[in-house]
């Protein structure tokens, strides 16, 4: 169950936060958002290239993936939740944004091949917390991990101060 799981992780594995599906439902999130000093990041719209299969099917008028961005808003009692939208999808980033005002967790940067400018400039609201940038195979597989963090770094800190 759920339950088990959100267990598992915050408590038995002491993490700090989960990404996790919205398709079990709310009463799902709500086993993990229940853990108050916990993130959720919810599976909003991915990065990988058959996102579009699912996740943009219309759902009463609207794409599925602004329907889990409602239910995310919804479960958002405690402040603990934030979404999962992939750089790889910028047109989504804007509309979600649009739709949202929760957390970022923007994943596709790198090896992907999501764009970090258009991302960053569709995720910001002002916050520094609005938009966390997850880079993971360009930095890890890259002959000088410290450097290609760093200048992925700086890309994010030009878009921002621009922004600012």
């Amino acid at each position: 169950t759920m339950k088990a799981y959100a267990h598992a992780v915050f408590s038995t594995l002491a993490m700090d936060a989960a990404t996790v599906s919205p398709y079990f439902g709310m009463d799902s999130l709500e086993e993990f958002t229940r853990y108050e000093d916990r993130g959720v990041y919810v599976v909003c719209r991915s990065s990988n290239p058959g996102a579009e299969d699912l996740q943009h099917l219309d759902a009463d008028g609207a794409p599925l993936f602004l329907r889990v961005a409602d239910m995310a808003e919804r479960a958002n009692g405690h402040g603990n939740v934030g979404l999962v939208v992939g750089a790889t999808a910028p047109s989504a980033v804007v509309d979600v944004r649009k739709a949202s005002t929760l957390p970022f967790l923007i994943p596709g940067v790198g090896a992907q091949g999501g764009d970090v400018s258009a991302s960053v400039r569709a995720a910001w609201n002002g916050d520094p917390a609005s938009c966390l940038i997850s880079v993971s195979r360009a930095i890890l597989f890259d002959r000088n991990p410290s450097r290609a963090a760093a200048g992925i770094r700086s890309e994010i800190n030009a878009v921002i101060g621009k922004l600012i």
